[in-house]
């Protein structure tokens, strides 16, 4: 039997149609990266799909600066905040390849006059958040320049949270401490270690830390949205460790193709950052070294989000599927979780959780109505649950739109458009509702108490 060959005419029609399928998948993710600027009142938004090493997707939409008229694209350079993690834990790695130091050193050997109540706590403890350290060092001042060492003393005093081991807390005051294990270790400003080591080795020219006083280019401007207008975002110039870095979404990708090689970080590496914790009770909790390892649906998934005020970042790579999505924004109320979420959507079936709402009484919805208040230290920030009928509303601050809040059951909520977080109302000993919590799978990401 003779081999069969397209025609040349049939060929072009191939080629055509996948063009065209491209063009609408380009089209229905740009739509809803709009529509989601719009609703989240952002600024300005950059964006990047990467499969298997290689960019397939990278745009910038909207206004990296509002004053100048400078519109965002892949290269404009945003604040990344916590994403900027992983850089720290990928530092603290490469040592242990070279063998300076291991992951069950105790950080007592590196940091001067730790106290005793720290003694139990290792580099691995700090890298998962499994310390018990306090989240925040008293001492931290985001208008204030001083050293990471001098900010991590100001939490000697301060009692552990739970005992080294016993469970998982995001802790910003672990990571000021790996940035200092990595300043000792290798006789470098963490910065420069990780400039040589990691970013100039990369082709990653516009990542570098935060500065406000260096010229920068490309660079974003934050803002915020309050009273139905965007005003410019409170600036921080202390250099926080963790939320150091500024980059862009054509800088991450080529971060993102570095984990397709051994060159950088080996196989065995890799694997133990993206293993989850194991607690002191055999327990795991779904986190690595600077990496979240909640699964997206049915697919494997490591991520990390970062936020500082005016910017907000994503970093979502779905490993089984070789398909990253990075986003990048300069708006407070940015969820740049949901938007690469919607994008890797696009991309790849069911990343989404297929939420649905349940049958309840609306009158349960008389207890969850009131004032909720996420923070003591900023007594003017208050959400407000109201109920409308035969729906309950929540409005997060009194300038913010109400948002009806669809019940999963008769204590969970979810937002139609926002089905990645759980709004969960918990009762005290009486059967009170006492605190709103924020979840994102197991993860809490914030808690308000009732306040009225």
């Amino acid at each position: 039997m003779k081999p069969s060959y397209l025609r040349p005419s049939s060929v072009f029609v191939l080629i055509f149609m996948f063009a065209a399928a491209v063009a609408v998948r380009a089209d229905k993710v740009d739509d809803f990266v709009r529509a989601a600027m719009q609703k989240q009142h952002v600024p300005g938004v950059a964006v990047a799909v990467v499969r298997d090493g290689k960019v397939i997707k990278a745009a910038g939409y909207g206004m990296a600066n509002l004053e100048l008229n400078v519109a965002a694209t892949p290269d404009t350079v945003f604040k990344i905040g916590s994403v900027s993690k992983q850089f720290l834990s990928a530092g603290i790695m490469l040592l242990v390849q070279d063998g300076k130091l291991s992951l069950d050193d105790k950080i007592s050997k590196f940091l001067d006059g730790t106290p005793d109540t720290w003694k139990d706590i290792t580099v691995r403890h700090l890298l998962t958040h499994t310390s018990g350290l306090v989240r925040e060092a008293p001492g931290f001042d985001p208008l204030k320049i001083q050293s990471d060492a001098d900010v991590i003393k100001t939490a000697y005093g301060v009692p552990l949270v739970f005992k080294t081991g016993d469970k998982w807390q995001y802790c910003n005051v672990g990571y000021f401490s790996l940035a200092e294990i990595i300043h000792k270790v290798s006789g470098k400003p963490w910065g420069d270690f990780l400039a040589e080591r990691v970013f100039a080795p990369l082709g990653m020219n516009s990542t570098r830390t935060t500065t406000m006083t260096d010229l920068v280019q490309n660079r974003a401007n934050g803002y915020a949205w309050a009273r139905g207008k965007y005003q410019n975002a409170d600036i921080y110039f202390a250099l926080r460790p963790s939320g150091a870095f500024l980059s862009t979404v054509n800088d991450l990708a080529k971060w993102d193709a570095a984990f397709y090689t051994d060159k950088f970080l080996t196989k065995v590496t890799r694997d133990q950052m993206w293993t989850p914790v194991k607690l002191n009770n055999g327990e795991t909790y779904p986190y690595g070294f600077g990496w979240q390892l909640e699964p997206a649906g049915n697919h494997r998934q490591v991520r990390h989000g970062g936020s500082l005020p005016g910017f907000r970042a994503e970093f979502t790579r779905l490993v089984d599927d070789k398909v990253s999505v990075i986003v990048l924004t300069n708006g407070d109320g940015a969820n740049a979780a949901s938007i690469a979420a919607g994008i890797a959507d696009r991309y790849i079936p069911d990343v989404l959780p297929n939420r649905s709402v349940a049958k309840v009484d609306p009158k349960i919805f008389d207890s969850f109505v009131g004032q909720y208040q996420p923070n003591p230290s900023n007594p003017n920030f208050i959400v407000i649950v109201t109920r409308e009928g035969r729906k309950l509303m929540v409005q997060e601050g009194p300038d913010a739109e109400k948002q009806e809040l669809l019940p999963e059951s008769e204590t969970d909520y979810f937002l139609d458009d926002e089905p990645l977080l759980t709004y969960s109302f918990v009762k005290g000993e009486n059967g009170l509702v006492t605190e709103l919590a924020v979840m994102r799978g197991k993860q809490q990401l914030a808690k308000a108490k009732k306040i009225k």
